[in-house]
């Protein structure tokens, strides 16, 4: 944009230069033309006086400034030697005074008509007198015309920095923003328009801010809340007969309580620098197959799994993974009928990262799974949200069997 505006400036300034000193180069020509001819005519309006003495006449002609001929009535002349030319002759004839244009410069002839006869006074102008001192007066025109392109270009550039420099640190600014750098500020400068643009953004920056910590309070107040019911829950897990159904129920309810207290802190956090997040994603899958292994009893599903036998370590939180496969999971039991079987299956990929796969034998997905919580089932729709957001890369697709198929690529530590 700084290029285009000099550019734009350069262009119209030459323009109107242009317009200006082309006619003033011509106007100049035509000055210079008329200064020599009037020098020359009054050389001959010196001469002219003269023509009844012819001593003074002699004495006189020489010395002019031009070369002047004077053609007697005999025949002789007086001065520069030259013959008689078309424009003395007519002159000479018709008795009226004559400029014309010769290949040499341009010739004057006046008549003078005596009692003898008719006296021609005649001299040349030449190119060289009619254009003398012109190339010197358009070399300082075109200087002057070149510093004023130069001068307008300098004043052009600091015109655009002043527009582009603020637009650029304002593109910077949205740009941290759009980073979740949400205490980046713009600072007002350039002209007024810009400065309000700049007031506007850090206006929605800071509304951007105090909403984030509205929705963060709200989401921790709504977390508080459940932490009753899963208390209570707790205390009934505890209550029943069957150990091994107390355990699981009791497990079940501490991983609830997890997820929430997860969530407190996640919405807590609200300008703390992002700390690089790891686990061992052998383990926590393994962890969670375990504990779904057993509805998948309950409800005659078989459960193939496919795991890593070693330590598989990934960039991702432990508690945010196991959330991601608890969805999926969670999504074949609750659109697929009972006796479906499923499989998920972790491995390694070249380089770093993992690579983690549900699928089940059920119907597949419908048309609108694609779309950020879409659902066909009668959910939020948000189950398949979660697992995106923990994946660097995210595909559905079809299994083996003609079910649903969700693979999830996990990036390395």
């Amino acid at each position: 944009m700084r290029a285009r505006l000099t550019l734009l400036v350069a262009a119209t300034t030459v323009l109107v230069l242009l317009a200006f000193l082309i006619p003033m180069a011509l106007l100049v020509r035509q000055v210079a033309a008329d200064r020599a001819l009037s020098r020359a005519d009054d050389v001959v309006q010196t001469i002219v006086p003269l023509v009844s003495d012819p001593q003074a006449l002699r004495l006189a002609v020489p010395v002019q400034a031009v070369p002047v001929t004077v053609f007697l009535p005999d025949g002789s002349s007086v001065g520069a030697p030259v013959g008689r030319t078309p424009a003395v002759q007519l002159a000479a004839a018709h008795g009226q005074a004559l400029t014309v244009v010769t290949p040499a410069g341009q010739e004057l002839v006046v008549p003078i008509v005596g009692v003898g006869g008719v006296t021609v006074v005649r001299t040349v102008v030449t190119n060289a007198e009619l254009t003398r001192g012109v190339g010197r007066a358009w070399l300082i025109l075109a200087g002057l015309g070149l510093a004023l392109v130069l001068l307008g270009l300098l004043v052009a550039d600091r015109l655009a920095r002043a527009i582009v420099v603020p637009i650029t640190e304002l593109s910077a600014v949205s740009h941290r923003l759009a980073g979740a750098e949400l205490t980046a500020r713009a600072e007002p400068a350039g002209p007024p328009e810009l400065r309000e643009v700049a007031g506007a953004l850090n206006h929605l920056a800071g509304r951007i801010q105090d909403l984030l910590a509205a929705e963060r309070e709200r989401v921790a107040d709504l977390s508080h809340r459940l932490r009753t019911p899963l208390t209570a829950l707790r205390l009934e897990a505890e209550s029943l007969r069957d150990p091994e159904e107390a355990t699981r129920v009791a497990a079940a309810a501490d991983g609830v309580a997890r997820a929430v207290t997860a969530v407190i802190q996640q919405a807590r956090r609200r300008d703390a620098t992002p700390v690089a997040a790891s686990c061992d994603a052998t383990a926590v899958v393994t962890g969670r197959v375990a504990f779904w292994a057993v509805l998948a009893e309950d409800t005659g599903r078989v459960l193939a799994q496919d795991l890593p036998s070693g330590p598989l370590p990934v960039a991702v939180a432990a508690d945010d993974l196991a959330a991601a496969l608890d969805a999926l999971l969670g999504n074949v039991f609750a659109h697929t009928p009972d006796g479906t079987g499923l499989a998920v299956t972790l491995r390694g990929k070249t380089g770093g990262g993992a690579v983690l796969e549900v699928s089940d034998e059920g119907p597949g997905f419908g048309a609108a799974v694609a779309e950020r919580g879409a659902s066909g089932g009668g959910s939020t729709g948000l189950g398949l949200d979660i697992a995106r957001q923990v994946a660097a890369g995210f595909e559905i697709g079809t299994s083996a069997s003609g079910g649903a198929s969700v693979r999830l690529e996990i990036a390395g530590h």
